[in-house]
């Protein structure tokens, strides 16, 4: 595969991204959750008029939700509630360890900041979620000391994994700031230096995506510009966002409708029929809800499958539904991958007959907008969803979701 050196610059990137038509494709066997296999429209979706707050993944009313559920006792929320609250991220006591240049390495290697800055975040996130539940001011303070240590310290990302570790970070930052920013009445003073860090430091690491990395990367640096552009109100980055989402969702997930191929990435160097298949792992054989990463693993998988169900929940708290366009798509790759994680023999015609499982706890968000409140049937979805409840975090960008969105019909 040719690697293209250097990110398009943004006006750039909106255009191809604007004009780009799929690939010819397509051809496997039946979906694994449900039958069909129509990809929907896709194309981007703009910015509300008017942004919601808090709007970052969760939504005040789902937040309501929660909350009514855990102080009801309620299950399994209230087992959820209890898991965040015993984690390491729950600590009042934790002190912040900002650094003004963070380098991170492939796999986090060198790792000079990268672990400090995404727990932090995910820390950040956790407080914000404690104080909303108990309304108990010290975890809002605690949330606002994180983000108050790292916004003025923090300067710039370095080295090969740096648009990826500003991805993690960047998707859980907004959640946090959301949360305590709307509905936290104690005061913020700091709260313009921690948009101006979004903006400065992360928001141009991520905004243009990674075109030629597996499709994780793009989809979670899309993610945090999109969290990113809602809590700025950024209106033009949140159509940039999208527009890549867009083009990356169908070139992530196949579907059988795509043609006897995947869809070629949008704006990346891929453009020979080999080339395609080195970057799908070398698999040759595709049926619906096969992922450019399965192949691969099943832990990089769940990042993209997470990604994609976060863009969409946050799009429809926006008020700008995508989940009606990439129905099929989620719901194939979800059920498709937990079919295996439940035990489904695996045919040699998939990535060999051997996989690299380890999903991880990225399912609630999907299941919940498809099965709960769509009212789409997933057998394997739900019986790995129940089974493993709560889902925590995986300590890099998901955590409680199981306390934030299962069942949560708001």
């Amino acid at each position: 595969m040719r690697l293209r050196s250097g990110v398009a610059s943004l006006a750039l990137g909106l255009a191809l991204t604007a004009a780009l038509t799929a690939a010819p494709n397509a051809s496997a066997g039946p979906g694994p959750d449900s039958s069909g296999t129509s990809a929907g429209p896709m194309g981007p979706a703009a910015a509300p008029e008017r942004f919601t707050h808090p709007g970052v993944l969760v939504s005040g009313p789902q937040l309501d939700f929660a909350r009514e559920k855990v102080l009801a006792g309620a299950q399994p929320w209230k087992a959820a509630y209890d898991q965040m609250m015993g984690s390491k991220y729950a600590s009042l006591a934790r002190v912040p360890k900002p650094r003004a240049v963070v380098e991170c390495g492939s796999y986090s290697n060198p790792d000079l900041g990268c672990t400090d800055e995404r727990e932090d975040a995910l820390a950040a996130y956790t407080q914000a979620l404690a104080w909303y539940i108990t309304k108990d001011s010290r975890y809002a303070r605690k949330s606002i000391e994180l983000m108050d240590a790292w916004s003025a310290t923090v300067k710039d990302h370095t080295n090969s994994n740096a648009g990826l570790q500003s991805g993690w970070a960047g998707s859980v930052w907004p959640r946090a700031a959301e949360i305590v920013k709307h509905t936290y009445t104690g005061g913020w003073p700091n709260a313009a230096r921690f948009a101006t860090m979004l903006r400065t430091v992360y928001l141009p690491e991520v905004v243009d995506g990674k075109p030629d990395h597996n499709g994780n990367w793009e989809l979670i640096m899309m993610e945090a510009a999109q969290g990113i552009a809602v809590h700025l109100e950024d209106r033009a980055s949140y159509d940039r966002a999208m527009a890549v989402y867009d083009g990356r969702v169908p070139a992530y997930v196949y579907l059988t409708g795509d043609g006897p191929r995947p869809k070629y990435p949008p704006r990346s160097s891929v453009d020979t029929r080999a080339e395609l298949i080195e970057y799908w792992h070398r698999q040759s054989t595709f049926t619906d809800g096969l992922a450019q990463e399965t192949c691969r693993d099943f832990g990089h998988t769940g990042y993209g499958v997470a990604s994609v169900a976060h863009v969409a929940e946050t799009s429809r708290i926006q008020g700008q539904d995508v989940y009606p366009r990439i129905k099929d798509r989620l719901r194939h790759l979800l059920g498709f991958h937990t079919k295996y994680e439940n035990g489904a023999v695996v045919p040699s015609s998939l990535c060999g007959g051997s996989l690299k499982l380890g999903l991880g706890p990225v399912t609630e968000v999907g299941y919940n907008a498809l099965n709960n409140r769509m009212g789409v049937a997933m057998d394997n979805t739900r019986t790995y969803t129940e089974s493993r409840r709560p889902h925590g975090t995986e300590n890099h960008y998901v955590a409680w979701e199981t306390l934030t969105h299962a069942g949560n019909p708001r």
